[in-house]
């Protein structure tokens, strides 16, 4: 249920932004997700068609990029990928290590409308 109150930050993120821009409609928000954050593609997704209908945001097509896990071993100084869940180094076996990214969240970008701009 917690990503209703990120997907409503997402919204309010947006808007501010859209706002700033003189935007009259949000067609795309770009959303960077780390592979261990917590956060549900398709939960922001229905949560997100709730929350931004009747803003410039409604219908805006939510894009994600998922980025994957990197580690970091104290034991041999490797750096490596997971694809789900934590494993020991791959290299030494080692078991101290450090998530150095993979649990990102965050607005990377959106894509807005204006209107033309009329000289006189």
């Amino acid at each position: 249920m917690h990503e209703l109150s990120v997907t409503e930050s997402l919204l309010n993120l947006a808007l501010s932004h859209a706002n700033q821009a003189n935007a009259t409609k949000v067609t795309a928000i770009n959303i960077v997700v780390g592979r261990l954050s917590s956060i549900v593609d398709d939960s922001v997704q229905f949560y997100w068609d709730f929350v931004a209908e009747d803003s410039i945001c409604a219908g805006a097509k939510l894009n994600f990029d998922r980025r994957p896990a990197v580690l970091h071993c104290a034991d041999c100084s490797t750096d490596y990928t997971i694809e789900h869940d934590l494993t020991p180094c791959p290299k030494c076996g080692g078991m101290r290590t450090t998530i150095i990214s993979g649990e990102e969240f965050f607005l990377d970008s959106i894509e807005i409308e204006k209107e033309a701009e009329k000289i006189s």
